[in-house]
């Protein structure tokens, strides 16, 4: 991408005579190609200390007589596990700038064009851009009038065109220049271009002239690399990793030491050794380091890798979180963060089509004072309207130009299918609400030209020729449509938001327009057309004076009214927040509507409750209004007009004693840069996981700018969902998302990286408890391609086996008590539980070393008449060490499964068989020490057998004993869960209701799949009847701990209808009745 700034661009058409050179339309989308791979690889694998640390172990044992764990007993796993993370992670056609190229319906535009002609009447053209914006609906662009004759291609040859456009830029809805052709000028706007990415429908074919190529393109000016995003436990393990390799460094020193200490005191007395030269303390120290460089787990990356890849796809097949009606399944688009899921403390969250539906109706308007409709009415049907506008009087003018507006006012296109019905196409739903609610009322807006509108007016056809139409933005929160009838009557129609006239509305939760009209005199209008062109074909455009004449033209309006639009919660919206607050996670919403509707949201999907205070914050002044000290179980409003003030470092305390404190935050009149601060404010001021949620692409800068981003694909397109890093298609499966997987994603990944470190400190330490044994020679006592398999291949499965199918308790009780998610959190990687395991793994180490060295102290003499040496110490300690950790994996899991079972004893096989086949074939290919016989010698031995039995018992027995004491007098939530569920299935004595075909894994979720409860008969009255069953001690200590003094409004019983339970999601769920995976397996993902 050019460096230097191109403010504007003069391009000669259909010629190679350009006045300068511009980018070519050669870009590359994808990630990596032949040249680059390599380097952007490594760059990326060489971001973490572990890779490195192992690259420059790999590098040190090249120097000869220094390793004593061989050459490449580091390099060939550290370059299994980067091929292993190498397969884990074109250019397009040559397109100059000037150049007049055809498109044909269905295709993409391969660069930016000016729209010169197109098959259609008037030069008009229905692109579709979701490929830019995510939104499927079609929208019109023109040619401009002078071009619109060179419809063939014989024509375009002989045109001779200038254009001159602004430079390249990212502003997707503007674009400002001028066509020249034969000396006619025509000003060039958004409405002629047509993207590239975007997509021809509808149309045969267009004929357009190349303005911007390549990386000038404004696809590709958008187009942004997503923040690299790390998981607290990442960031943790990597500082886990550094304190290692101090102690590893320390490690290294001492034995050098002890290597030195030892030749000053018996150097000269083994006379049996003959002349020796005396150790080089640097060579010890360097020689100790690479024998206990596996201190650091090598697998720990990628197992980690392959845990967290197999985590992302238990989310996208999960059927509970798969909504039906717009056929689309979670998706976790990254799995570097499944962890974090478990670890939220903050969810920001946007309202419209996130909250709510986004599927806006047309329910309420007031004019002239008077309010129509009804709010039990489905949608807009009070007649009394139509009566007014029918009797001749002074009203009847005014409700003429009120639903005028709603017809004309607008960007929408109407498509006739085939059965004879018109589908309204709009890039916003409130417009199309707006526009049906008009039909319905007798304006039925028919067509679109790019000059003109027809409406039908109660069967009579009235065309309004579009003048101008001033675009809706954030800042001005209006738009404005100039038009005439053909009796050249020039009127402006303008629906925006305003405070006024709309708290009624508003209050009620309703989405509130403005609307309002101007005639203008012919005379007036021309002179402003003029300087509107003027100030918008300028390059570069001149944005302060445009924005002066639209406020001009835009003044002394006459107010006729006001709209209500309704967009209804989503399914299980109160549930999910009510479940979020249980799990001690706070909820804060970050609208762009008003303070009204957005209170009244709040307190419609249980954000707000009427226990708590509310405090307004509308101004700076109120910052200072509210004491700290004053406030208890308080809620906060904030208005974007002060969110710069709330953020300043200068309200720091404010943030920390007040805002962080609040039970809910509400913030309204919100932009998308503002809702980003927010986040990060919030990141930075409680350092917690902070996840956003949107579906809109003005909720993309929050979501990329949380810890955890999560997009909702609903009705504002897929933006949202592609820039984030989880997209899930309701609301309300964001609480499976967290409570499910996310706890469950978290404990499973801390055991991976606990039991990592503990099974590599429990064989390498024993190198160390040698050295006192070998003189510090540097002597180990393991084989060396033992020790290099020893995490690639005898203990990789049972870590992974732990990351992917431990649960500590079913799903279901995850839903049940959400109290559960913080408490599955706490210190669940802390120093604390680390230096447990280090010393248990440090314990461990000590009794296998020693129990085995005891047991083969006095050498056993074999048939041949060998003797078991070092070699044999070492094999037979190796052995109990794959034995014991193998057996630490089962005690450490909460859920015994056949995989489980079948992985940790089958790698406990693979040692053996490897031994076997080790130790035979090493005669032929030598590659390390004498291993010949060695599994014969150590299987013929009965002691080996032995201690086969009681060196991994006495060894484990400290953590059986730890578990039973835990357990049994200080049980925690888990623990409490566990037995709850034991105590459930002993208790179960009537039929179970189930779904076959689904694993209580997927199926279990007490609100949206009622159906899927394993209940008796007593249990269901007691959820019918809202009564909380008893469960001894669970129930106590969410009592003690003041969790569950609400009553558990989040396990409603479903009604019981012939026998099966009615499923507001699946209706179809009978008793055993129905398998939903083949429903799901259907859907287009």
């Amino acid at each position: 991408m050019p460096q230097h700034r191109e403010v504007s661009r003069h391009i000669k058409v259909n010629t190679e005579l350009q006045t300068r050179k511009f980018c070519s339309n050669e870009i590359s989308t994808c990630k990596y190609n032949a040249i680059s791979f390599l380097p952007r690889f490594l760059l990326e694998q060489f971001r973490r200390y572990s890779n490195i640390f192992f690259l420059v172990i790999a590098l040190l044992q090249q120097i000869p007589d220094v390793s004593p764990t061989g050459r490449y007993t580091t390099a060939v796993p550290f370059l299994m596990i980067m091929a292993i993370s190498a397969i884990k992670e074109i250019f397009e056609d040559l397109i100059k700038v000037g150049d007049i190229i055809k498109i044909t319906d269905g295709h993409v535009f391969p660069a930016d064009i000016v729209l010169l002609t197109s098959s259609e009447h008037h030069g008009l053209a229905y692109i579709e851009t979701s490929n830019l914006d995510g939104e499927t609906n079609l929208k019109i662009r023109q040619a401009p009038k002078v071009s619109v004759e060179y419809n063939t291609k014989e024509k375009l040859e002989e045109m001779l065109a200038e254009i001159e456009c602004e430079g390249p830029n990212k502003n997707i809805a503007n674009f400002a220049g001028t066509l020249l052709i034969h000396n006619n000028k025509y000003a060039l706007k958004a409405n002629e271009l047509l993207l590239r990415g975007a997509r021809l429908k509808n149309t045969a074919w267009v004929y357009g002239a190349v303005v911007y190529t390549g990386h000038d393109a404004k696809l590709l000016r958008n187009s942004k690399t997503a923040p690299l995003k790390r998981s607290t436990i990442d960031m943790l393990t990597n500082n886990r990793i550094i304190f290692l390799f101090f102690v590893l460094v320390a490690l290294a020193l001492v034995c050098g030491g002890g290597a030195k200490i030892y030749d000053i005191f018996y150097l000269d007395d083994a006379w049996y050794l003959g002349k020796i030269a005396e150790t080089n303390f640097a060579w010890n120290v360097l020689t100790f380091f690479i024998l206990y460089n596996n201190l650091i787990p090598i697998s720990l990356q990628v197992t980690l890798e392959l845990v967290r890849f197999f985590q992302a796809g238990y989310i996208n097949q999960d059927i509970q979180m798969y909504d039906e009606e717009s056929d689309t399944a979670a998706n976790a688009r990254t799995s570097n963060l499944n962890e974090e899921l478990g670890q939220v403390q903050y969810i920001m969250t946007d309202k419209t089509g996130t909250l709510t539906r986004n599927i806006m109706k047309f329910k309420k308007c007031s004019v002239q004072g008077i309010s129509y409709g009804n709010d039990e009415d489905d949608s807009f049907r009070d007649g009394k309207l139509v009566e007014d506008f029918k009797n001749d009087n002074s009203e009847n003018k005014l409700v003429c130009h009120f639903l005028t507006l709603m017809a004309v006012c607008h960007t929408i296109v109407p498509e006739e299918k085939e059965d004879g019905k018109v589908e309204y196409h709009g890039s916003s739903p409130d417009e199309s609400a707006l526009v049906r609610g008009a039909s319905r009322l007798g304006f039925i807006f028919e067509t679109r030209a790019p000059d003109h509108v027809i409406i039908k007016k109660h069967g009579e056809e009235i065309k309004y020729n579009i003048d101008h139409t001033i675009d809706f933005d954030s800042d001005r929160k209006r738009m404005s449509v100039i038009c005439h009838t053909d009796e050249g009557k020039y009127i402006v129609y303008t629906k925006g938001a305003a405070e006024q006239h709309l708290s009624e509305y508003a209050e009620k939760g309703y989405r509130t327009l403005c609307l309002c009209y101007r005639t203008l005199e012919a005379d007036f209008y021309k002179k402003w057309s003029e300087k509107y062109s003027t100030a918008t074909t300028a390059v570069p455009k001149d944005e302060k004076a445009v924005a002066e004449l639209e406020n001009e033209i835009e003044t002394d309006m006459i107010f006729l009214g006001a709209t209500a639009i309704e967009d209804k919660l989503q399914d299980y919206v109160p549930e999910t927040i009510m479940a979020m607050k249980k799990a001690d996670i706070k909820v804060w919403m970050l609208t762009g509507d008003k303070k009204e509707t957005a209170i009244n949201i709040a307190q419609s999907s249980a954000l707000i409750d009427s226990k708590t205070q509310l405090h307004i914050i509308q101004h700076k002044n109120d910052i200072y209004k509210i004491k700290p000290s004053q406030l208890n179980n308080f809620t906060l409003a904030i208005s974007g007009n002060v969110v710069k003030d709330v953020i300043s470092t200068e309200h720091k305390t404010f943030v920390n004693d007040v805002v962080l404190k609040a039970t809910t935050v509400v913030c309204y009149r919100m932009t998308p840069s503002q809702k980003a601060e927010i986040v990060e404010m919030v990141q930075k001021a409680s350092n917690g996981v902070v996840l956003s949620v949107g579906d809109g692409a003005n909720d993309v800068a929050m979501i990329q700018a949380a810890n955890v981003g999560v997009g909702i694909t609903g009705q504002e397109g897929l933006q949202a969902a592609s820039s984030s890093d989880y997209s899930i298609a309701q609301f309300h499966f964001l609480r499976r998302l967290l409570l499910v997987h996310g706890a469950f994603n978290h404990d499973r990944t801390v055991k991976v990286i606990l039991y990592s470190f503990y099974k590599n400190i429990c064989l390498y330490i024993i190198e160390l408890w040698f050295a006192f044994f070998s003189a510090f020679s540097g002597q180990t006592i393991f084989d060396r391609w033992t020790i290099a398999l020893f995490n690639v291949v005898f203990t990789a499965f049972p870590p992974i086996m732990l990351g992917l199918f431990d649960r500590p308790v079913k799903a279901r009780t995850m839903l049940e008590y959400p109290q559960l998610y913080r408490k599955f959190q706490e210190r669940a990687f802390s120093n604390r539980i680390f230096a447990l395991w280090i010393a248990l793994s440090l314990w461990h180490s000590l009794l296998l070393f020693f129990l085995t060295y005891l047991i083969m102290e006095n050498s056993i003499l074999w048939e041949s008449g060998e003797v078991g040496g070092w070699l044999m110490l070492g094999c037979s300690a190796y052995t109990y060490v794959v034995v014991t950790v193998c057996l630490k994996a089962l005690l450490e899991a909460d859920t015994w499964t056949a995989i489980l079972l079948v992985f940790c004893f089958g790698s406990i096989l693979s040692w053996f068989v490897f031994m076997i086949i080790y130790s035979e074939v090493w005669p032929w290919i030598s590659i390390g020490a004498d291993m010949k016989g060695i599994a014969w010698m150590m299987m013929s031995s009965g002691t080996f057998w032995a201690g086969l039995v009681f060196v991994p018992t006495v060894t484990l027995l400290i953590d059986f004993i730890i578990k039973g004491v835990q357990t049994s007098l200080f049980p925690s939530p888990r623990d409490l869960m566990v037995m709850k569920e034991k105590e459930d299935a002993k208790r179960k004595n009537v039929h179970t209701i189930r779904v076959r075909g689904d694993s209580d894994e997927y199926n279990d979720d007490p609100i949206t799949n009622p159906a899927t409860t394993e209940t008796t008969a007593t249990e269901r009255d007691q959820l019918r009847n809202n009564i909380k069953p008893e469960y001894g001690s669970v129930t106590q200590l969410f009592n003690s701990n003041g969790l569950e003094n609400e009553d558990r409004a989040l396990i409603n019983s479903p009604p019981v209808e012939n026998g099966a339970y009615t499923n507001p999601v699946m209706e179809d769920v009978e008793l055993g009745t129905v398998d939903h995976s083949a429903r799901f397996n259907k859907r287009s993902t």
